[in-house]
């Protein structure tokens, strides 16, 4: 059995963050695999929503893309029960919002997303305090309601820590997604507090760009995500992204797992 888990034994994780249908969906399969290939440890699958408020705008216009590719929830669990099938055998999280699920019903979502071989959920817009409408279904069929700490979490970070599942997602950085030159959140105090709480896996995402930056981060917690320089990848190579992207998840998923 799959488990979130897996991609943080014995090693730092790369993530790699791919939003499902840009420019289509047959370029996703090929993306999300040649990922795989370039070393990502767990493949975040973003659902496209017409209005994801913690995506920059390089995220944003990938889910514009691909809600114009004609790309549905059905046809995303679809991709991904495709991709099990044929031997993908990392994780898989989903990143969405709660008006998709909402819209899908909360039960039947989760009732699908575990037959198409999922791990875990991120709900960016959903607070620790609401969580339970949606932990408690996906529970059920054994997925993960990923938590997200901020830098403005402070006391909080131990409370919502101690019930995390899966891994922690720690938000490098105020705002929207988007690479950033600099990232001076102290990552590494966050963790300790982590760790003061419970022995979760942690991984920081939002800003990271560079493989230096990728080993910063995953050097003071437990892993790295990166999505918006992939998908700005995507946005100028189109249906021929697959071979960039394997080449820069190599070059991030290099520099992390030399730790």
């Amino acid at each position: 059995m799959i488990k979130i888990s897996d991609a943080f034994d014995n090693k730092k994780a790369f993530i790699a963050f791919i939003t499902v249908g840009d420019p289509d969906p047959a370029s996703t399969e090929k993306i999300v695999r040649a990922a795989v290939e370039g070393g990502a440890d767990l493949i975040e699958l973003g659902i496209p929503f017409s209005d994801p408020t913690a995506e920059g705008p390089v995220i944003m216009e990938a889910d514009l893309r691909a809600l114009a590719a004609g790309t549905t929830t059905d046809k995303v669990f679809d991709l991904t029960k495709k991709l099990r099938d044929d031997g993908i055998r990392v994780p898989f999280v989903y990143m969405t919002y709660a008006n998709v699920i909402y819209h899908y019903g909360t039960e039947k979502f989760a009732e699908r997303a575990a037959q198409a071989g999922v791990q875990g959920v991120i709900l960016p817009d959903v607070p620790y305090e609401e969580k339970e409408e949606f932990d408690v279904p996906f529970s059920k069929y054994g997925i993960d309601l990923i938590s997200m700490i901020a830098p403005t979490s402070e006391q909080r970070i131990a409370m919502i820590a101690r019930e995390a599942k899966g891994f922690l997602y720690l938000v490098s950085s105020l705002g929207v997604t988007g690479t950033r030159d600099s990232i001076t959140t102290d990552i590494g105090a966050m963790t300790a507090l982590v760790r003061q709480a419970s022995d979760i896996p942690c991984a920081v995402g939002f800003g990271i760009a560079t493989p230096a930056q990728a080993a910063a981060m995953a050097g003071v917690s437990g892993g790295a995500i990166v999505g918006s320089a992939i998908m700005r990848l995507i946005a100028k190579y189109g249906k021929d992204a697959a071979g960039p992207v394997k080449e820069y998840v190599k070059s991030m998923a290099d520099a992390v797992h030399a730790l």
